[in-house]
């Protein structure tokens, strides 16, 4: 698991900071520290998901997109990733792209939305709003 989340700094050059995020995405998913020197083809469903999360955050994005990161994941564990991704926008000042069918999680992270039917934009605005309008 550890090989493939330094797939995500491949293009870096700053060993001291490539270092610091690995323990990074270690803080940010202990599961990971316990599982890195597994191949990422033995790893649950969970914990696959919280790699490729973490390959992205390796790469010392300005902006992160994410394609249904809770896509099959049990819903303990659905929570807990997005608390992940919303102390990474938080603490790292890293924009995040999130599409999602679970409309009611992604707003609880998203400072703005846009609601998306058969391809078009139907509804948006700022989160709270969406939230609020159901």
């Amino acid at each position: 698991a550890e090989e493939n989340l330094m797939v995500g700094a491949h293009y870096r050059t700053d060993r001291a900071a490539i270092k610091r995020d690995l323990e990074m995405v270690y803080d940010y998913f202990p599961a990971l520290k316990h599982v890195r020197h597994n191949t990422g083809g033995y790893l649950s469903g969970g914990e696959q998901q919280m790699l490729v999360i973490g390959r992205a955050m390796m790469s010392a994005p300005k902006l992160m997109m994410l394609d249904e990161p809770s896509l099959g994941l049990a819903p303990m564990l659905v929570e807990e990733i997005y608390d992940i991704i919303n102390r990474f926008n938080t603490e790292q000042k890293t924009s995040v792209l999130l599409v999602e069918q679970n409309v009611r999680i992604a707003l609880t992270i998203a400072h703005y939305g846009y609601v998306m039917e058969n391809g078009r934009a139907v509804l948006d605005g700022p989160a709270e709003k969406l939230r609020d309008n159901e």
